[in-house]
């Protein structure tokens, strides 16, 4: 089988790092606009020491700092308006998935015309301003992917705009970024990154290099989730998950997420379940489903990942998401309603698994246990 594996990012990785390597930003232009939400850049300290960087280098920055939680269309059209109008020639994106997916959007945006309709068509032309990346959080490795995840209200769930042009070019991580984060949130992001890992290696278009990664990143996240539980990170822990947030990213560049994530966002949308938690909460059954047909891979996830099995790791996740009541009350109407949205995502075709709607339908009765 032929395999191919490229990540153009080139990543700086440690403590001061963007104050170390402020001069990499110098060759992607003279003008940034700087895309965030409204306070996770501030409260990490990202965006001083990004300022900080720019001043020193002698170029100029504006802010766009309307970046919602699971950005709208409108808000990636609105940010490419301030970006043209400032005249930038490059974007930095701090944060978490959020404005990290804004500022590909944006980017790309920034560059061309592109009737809102067509959005997310996947027909554009290989235009796009340069992209630094600077995230907050350990979940999404959005600082290393070609996606850009933005709310279709259109479809009432989300959607990927996504080219291989769209990889940005610079990340720096820089783990005391995550200190500023809730706890809540830490648990959220750092098991969409696991998810990431456990999508990817039971993907159709897995190959060795990503399998080699998607174990490493399996590891390192399920030997931070004790601690997870307990609220006692330290900052070791802080590095590995952004670690494993950014191996997580390398692995679905390649592989694309399965079942899980198009299950999620309807949760998301519908029931405002943060994306991570919506993964977290189906990926139990969903890990059981796939087991009577693929066992070599699910035991190869629960040798990584120090599990004596699936069940094991679902009373984990549970454990980490608060217990296995659920806070969002799903309806055996809305799992099928759910289901038939997702079925026809298609990121379903990447599963290592023919997956059937009915089979979807029974992964959501399962994870809220509704009985059928």
């Amino acid at each position: 089988m032929l395999s191919q594996y490229n990540i153009p990012t080139r990543i700086f990785m440690g403590e001061g790092c963007v104050k170390a390597k402020a001069s990499e930003l110098i060759p992607l232009g003279k003008k940034a606009l700087i895309v965030t939400g409204r306070s996770s850049a501030v409260k990490s300290g990202a965006l001083a020491d990004i300022k900080a960087a720019l001043e020193e280098n002698g170029q100029e920055y504006a802010i766009y700092d309307s970046v919602m939680s699971n950005p709208t269309v409108e808000c990636v059209y609105e940010g490419a308006e301030k970006a043209k109008s400032f005249g930038a020639d490059f974007i930095i994106g701090i944060g978490g998935g959020s404005p990290m997916d804004a500022a590909k959007a944006i980017a790309l945006l920034a560059c061309q015309d592109i009737p809102k309709e067509r959005l997310f068509d996947g027909n554009y032309e290989e235009k796009i301003l340069p992209v630094a990346m600077v995230p907050t959080t350990a979940g999404t490795g959005s600082e290393v992917t070609q996606y850009s995840i933005i709310t279709n209200d259109a479809r009432k769930t989300k959607t990927s705009i996504s080219a291989p042009f769209m990889f940005p070019t610079l990340a720096f991580l820089d783990s005391r970024y995550l200190r500023a984060v809730p706890h809540n949130t830490t648990i959220n992001t750092a098991i969409d990154a696991f998810s990431h890992c456990v999508e990817g290696y039971l993907s159709v278009r897995a190959n060795p290099i990503t399998d080699a990664l998607a174990r490493e990143g399996m590891a390192a996240i399920a030997s931070v989730f004790p601690r997870l539980a307990d609220g006692a990170l330290n900052d070791a822990d802080r590095d590995k998950l952004l670690y494993a947030s950014t191996i997580g990213g390398m692995v679905i560049a390649h592989t694309g997420t399965t079942a899980v994530h198009p299950m999620g966002y309807s949760l998301t949308y519908f029931k405002g379940a943060d994306h991570g938690r919506a993964n977290g909460l189906l990926l139990g059954a969903f890990l059981k489903c796939i087991e009577s047909r693929c066992p070599e891979r699910i035991s190869d996830i629960m040798k990584a990942t120090g599990m004596s099995g699936v069940d094991e790791l679902s009373r984990v996740l549970d454990n980490l998401l608060g217990g296995k009541v659920r806070r969002e009350l799903v309806t055996k109407d809305e799992a099928a309603y759910y289901a038939s949205v997702a079925i026809n995502a298609k990121n379903i075709k990447n599963c290592i698994v023919t997956l059937t709607e009915a089979e979807l339908y029974e992964i959501y009765l399962k994870s809220f246990d509704i009985k059928a």
